[in-house]
């Protein structure tokens, strides 16, 4: 249950959605996406009502879960949404040089991983070049090489004008982002930049600030 939420998303930016398990993470995400019944209130997504048909091609989302074929190789796996998505041959290679597995192409997603085929899940997200991107903790089980290719991708897209909204419950990541939205227990804490926070809590990191501003809501 997400009671009484009040937030925004900025166009072309990289949009942190961080705090601990259980908050209400996910369920802001798949309200967001369309796929989470809302039993009041608005969201909307590029102007238009979450889940509306229109949205379908314009929205990228990927889960905790991979949602991709384990008996399909990479390759075989996009090139089957690529065509789904009507989008062109040239994006399958595209995608998995983005996401960092040229090298397992070819592979069987079964045999990969479970970093490597949250990777692929992500490929799919990608395909048809979204303007927006709903990423649940993309970043988790990576070695922090991926992780770090991996923000450079998204900040990349950003540059080109796409809306990102990424969930993680690794603090550290905060600082890789434009903005960030804290949680905690079903609620917003703060909505602000991360220099914001730590000038507003006066913490050194953003671990600091978030449990600043925990302490601040218990009084």
């Amino acid at each position: 249950m997400l009671p009484g939420l009040d937030v925004e998303v900025a166009r072309g930016t990289v949009t942190g959605l961080l705090g601990p398990s259980g908050c209400g993470k996910s369920t802001l995400m798949r309200a967001i996406v369309g796929v989470q019944i809302v039993d009041g209130g608005t969201v909307e997504v590029l102007g238009m009502p979450a889940g509306t048909p229109a949205l379908r091609g314009g929205v990228g989302y990927v889960t905790q879960a991979p949602s991709v074929y384990a008996d399909l190789t990479v390759r075989e796996n996009l090139a089957y949404f690529a065509r789904i998505l009507d989008a062109g041959r040239d994006r399958v290679e595209a995608v998995i040089e983005t996401v960092g597995l040229k090298a397992n192409a070819r592979r069987v997603v079964g045999q990969l991983s479970g970093g490597e085929r949250a990777r692929v899940s992500l490929a799919t997200a990608l395909i048809n070049e979204p303007p927006v991107l709903v990423l649940d903790e993309p970043t988790v089980g990576l070695d922090p090489v991926l992780r770090r290719d991996l923000w450079d991708a998204f900040h990349r897209l950003a540059d080109d004008g796409v809306t990102l909204l990424v969930s993680s419950h690794v603090m550290d990541e905060a600082e890789r982002c434009d903005s960030l939205i804290l949680m905690r227990d079903g609620a917003i804490l703060a909505a602000d930049t991360p220099a914001a926070l730590l000038g507003r809590t006066g913490a050194r990191d953003i671990e600091g600030a978030f449990l600043n501003l925990v302490s601040e809501a218990a009084r």
